[in-house]
Order: C-alpha cells, then sequence, then structure tokens
C-alpha cells in the first residue's frame, strides 16, 4: 500500500472565485444560506481556510451526505483523509441526524473543509446541496456507509493527467457483505447497455465540477436519480472515461436494498428516455430471468445437497 505523501500548505486566506455566470441554472456556495432548522455548521471554511488547484496538483473535491450513519461514518471519513493524493475538498451534509453523527464529524472537523447538520429533501437534495458547495476541478459523491480504496483519487488524478478531456472518470468497485464478509467485483460495463442497466457505478464516479453548474440530480427520484443522470450526462455527449480498478468499496445494504422501488423509478427512467416498448421489453426481460432463478436455484442447490449426502 502507498504511504500517504508529505504534505504541504494546500490552503489559503484567499477566498476561491466563484462561477455563477448569467447561463448557468446552479450557483455555487461558499457556505449554506442561513436556515432556522440547522443544527451544526463548521469546518475549515469558517476559519477562513480554502482550497485551491495547483498546475500538477488539481484540487479535487469530494461529498459524502449521512443520515444516522454513526455505525460507518468514521469509516468512510478516514478513507477520504488518509488518501495517497492530499489536495482534496472534504464536504459533508448531514440530514439533521439525531445518533452520535455529528458527533463523529466534529472529531474531525480541523480536517473537513466544511459540513453541515440540517433536515433536506432525501438522498439527492443533500448531494445537490453538497455539490454547490464544492470548488474542485471533479466531484466524487461518496455516501456515508461506503469507503474509498486509498489511492482512488490518485489514481483518478492520473487518469487525468493521461486524458484531461476526460467529463467523467468512473471505475469497478466491490460490492461488500459485512453479514458474510464477501465482496462481489462490481464491473463498469459498456455505456451501450445503459438502456438496459445501471452499467456506470456511480459511487466510483467523478465528474468534471462545471457541468454541475447546469445538470443536477433530479428529485422527483428518491433512489434511483444517478441512474437518470448518467443517462442524461451520456445523451448530451460528454465523455466518459473509464478506469479499469477497484476505486469504491460499497456496502450491500440501506436505502439501495428497497429493490422493487427502485426498480420502479428505474422503469419510470427508461420509459422517458428511450421509450415505453424498449422499457418494458427490458422490464419483461429481468422479471423472466428473475422467476427462472427462483425456481432453478432452489432445485441446483438441494440436488448438490443430496451429492454431498449420499457421498459422504
Amino acid at each position: 500500500m502507498d504511504q500517504k505523501p508529505d504534505t504541504f500548505p494546500l490552503y489559503t486566506k484567499e477566498k476561491p472565485l466563484i462561477k455563477n455566470d448569467a447561463g448557468v441554472l446552479f450557483e455555487s456556495l461558499l457556505f449554506l444560506p442561513d436556515n432556522k432548522n440547522r443544527i451544526g455548521e463548521g469546518g475549515l471554511r469558517m476559519q477562513g481556510l480554502f482550497r485551491k488547484s495547483f498546475k500538477n496538483k488539481p484540487l479535487i473535491s469530494v461529498v459524502t451526505i449521512v443520515y444516522n450513519g454513526e455505525t460507518y461514518l468514521e469509516q468512510t471519513i478516514l478513507s477520504v483523509l488518509n488518501q495517497t493524493y492530499d489536495n482534496i475538498e472534504y464536504i459533508i451534509i448531514d440530514g439533521g441526524s439525531t445518533d452520535a453523527t455529528r458527533e463523529i464529524i466534529k472529531k474531525y472537523e480541523d480536517k473537513i473543509d466544511y459540513w453541515v447538520s440540517e433536515k433536506d429533501k432525501g438522498i439527492y437534495d443533500a448531494f445537490n446541496k453538497g455539490i454547490n458547495l464544492t470548488t474542485g476541478l471533479y466531484v466524487g459523491l461518496l455516501n456515508a456507509d461506503d469507503y474509498y480504496d486509498l489511492n482512488t483519487i490518485k489514481t483518478v488524478v492520473q487518469e487525468y493527467n493521461s486524458f484531461p478531456q476526460g467529463d467523467i472518470f468512473y471505475g469497478d468497485m466491490y460490492l461488500f457483505n459485512e453479514k458474510y464478509d464477501r465482496k462481489k467485483r462490481m464491473n463498469a460495463l459498456s455505456l451501450a447497455y445503459l438502456d438496459r442497466d445501471i452499467c456506470v457505478n456511480h459511487p466510483t464516479c467523478f465528474v468534471r465540477k462545471e457541468i454541475y453548474y447546469n445538470l443536477q440530480f433530479d428529485l422527483h427520484y428518491a433512489l434511483s436519480a444517478d441512474y437518470d443522470f448518467i443517462i442524461r450526462l451520456y445523451k448530451k455527449g460528454y465523455k466518459f472515461y473509464p478506469i479499469r480498478k477497484i476505486l469504491t468499496i460499497m456496502r450491500d445494504g440501506g436505502v439501495s436494498t428497497q429493490f422493487d422501488k427502485a426498480e420502479k423509478e428505474t422503469l419510470k427512467i427508461r420509459k422517458k428516455h428511450y421509450g415505453v416498448i424498449k422499457a418494458y421489453r427490458v422490464f419483461a426481460m429481468k422479471s423472466i430471468r428473475k422467476l427462472i432463478k427462483s425456481i432453478v436455484l432452489p432445485v441446483v442447490s438441494e440436488r448438490k445437497w443430496i451429492e454431498k449426502r449420499y457421498s459422504d
């Protein structure tokens, strides 16, 4: 494992220039506006310290959203703070947690650029808020029960140096089942499959910040707005650049396990982007595969048990 390099002063008292031209739909901010429901706020920005990009060391932003995430949040935070690349801007958006989440955030607030705790409208509202607070060249989004490989951002910057015209860098990830201590590799698929599957692992994505000035998550979707977002990026012709390495470890659990609701949302998204006929054809094929698995797998399992039983 690479060791974290010696750091040099990457903070400045000079506030970064905020791009809010007349043509942009979403404004960038350094701090969220006052909110009567705000529970807490902090970080280095509150002390007048800001990050910036250097010629050979671009600033990369990471946004973590959390709500009552005390179980895994510290691991998530440390996976960002211990990266082998050191010019990282870290934003945490807490939805007003009632557990020990804020105490964990405060433990590291001398290394977190900005955090805020207040009620929001759900996952993608929190992400949009966090994105608007970033000033880096690229933005990565990390849920509070997932974590990065320690070399993730170093790898992304190396790939950017090779392909600076890339708009979205994305890669492979592990789906981690903690109960059974198993990791399943989820390789990013060809974008040609986007009309049939969520072939880009969104927790691995680093999106050029400029894109977010006019394109953000649609709050009509509670669980699958990232799928809709990726399709919109693809249809607009943005350049995707795959990285064939593990960038993120995603836990097999949480909100993403609400499969029925997520399936309904993805069906709605496919209908919107690809038409009713194609959307329902994909839905039918997936339903048939699920049915076959539900019939075949128990039979195969029973056969294996019988074979083992009578071979002993």
